[in-house]
């Protein structure tokens, strides 16, 4: 089995490298990937070291891009060229320019709570944050406790992952927080970043951006820029949808990957290797 997505404490998931090692080999899994957000750091970790896993580990991150002025996600594999993502990684996601993001996304949340009337313990909404961590889980986590929240936030209460992709990356929402001319990467440069570092590029979760229509949207995204594959599997397909978006890679000669998404403790219903991947999705492009 495989699981090519999961997170560390090197983006927003809250186990060290040791530890979904560990899982990763309690679940007796063959391919893993560790993909980050926007950082290959995690392959400096020292529990590679330690001979934790005794699978195959596939270098990889998932980084974040601008398509058709919505926030997507593509994951990179099979990084050849660190420096090429380490620069990548200084002009968009610096240290400064980080904290400098998340203190906008932290005074455009506040001023929409406020404008919708949401309760919430002011003290939580402006606690310091781990520097690689994202603060709108601190803010989702904290009006959550708070029942009269709920009807107001409406079906952006239903999970962290709704307030995100139906709140906080929805232009149409008072709670949105991203736009384009905050100088994220463009979904292009992404691509060939990935490809100037040896890579493969995959887009991430087509079905949780929640397009009208998923597969226009990668037609229309691939119109512009070729992809390399796409993750098939993934908890926010259902089975119907991963056997469209596996027949679709099929058709159109793309590879397949998947991956639970796991953040640890912060995604219990994402728990590595929960999916039951077969490593024969991947075995014409990971040996590569």
């Amino acid at each position: 089995m495989i699981d090519l997505h999961m997170h560390s404490i090197y983006s927003d998931g809250d186990k060290t490298i040791e530890e979904n090692l560990k899982t990763c080999e309690s679940k007796g899994l063959k391919y893993i990937s560790l993909t980050d957000h926007n950082t290959i750091k995690q392959y400096d970790d020292p529990a590679l070291h330690q001979n934790l896993f005794s699978g195959k580990i596939i270098k990889g991150l998932e980084m974040d891009a601008f398509f058709q002025n919505k926030k997507i996600e593509i994951l990179a594999y099979k990084i050849k060229n660190t420096e090429v993502i380490d620069n990548w990684n200084q002009k968009f996601f610096s240290k400064e320019r980080r904290q400098l993001l998340q203190e906008k996304v932290r005074q455009k949340l506040i001023e929409a709570c406020d404008k919708n009337k949401l309760i919430y313990d002011k003290s939580i909404l402006y606690q310091e944050i781990p520097e690689n961590d994202y603060i709108s889980v601190y803010i989702y986590n904290e009006l959550m406790k708070h029942p009269e929240n709920i009807p107001v936030l409406g079906e952006l209460a239903n999970s962290l992952n709704a307030f995100i992709r139906k709140g906080l990356l929805n232009p149409e929402s008072d709670y949105c927080v991203v736009a384009k001319e905050d100088g994220e990467p463009n979904f292009k440069d992404v691509i060939d970043t990935i490809h100037q570092a040896g890579g493969l590029a995959f887009l991430a979760h087509p079905f949780e951006y929640r397009f009208t229509n998923t597969i226009q949207f990668i037609n229309e995204f691939r119109a512009q820029k070729e992809l390399d594959g796409i993750e098939c599997f993934h908890p926010s397909a259902t089975k119907e949808q991963q056997k469209l978006l596996l027949d679709y890679a099929k058709t159109n000669a793309l590879f397949v990957s998947g991956g639970c998404d796991s953040h640890g403790n912060k995604t219990p219903d994402r728990q590595i290797g929960h999916l039951n991947i077969l490593k024969q999705h991947i075995e014409n492009w990971v040996n590569l």
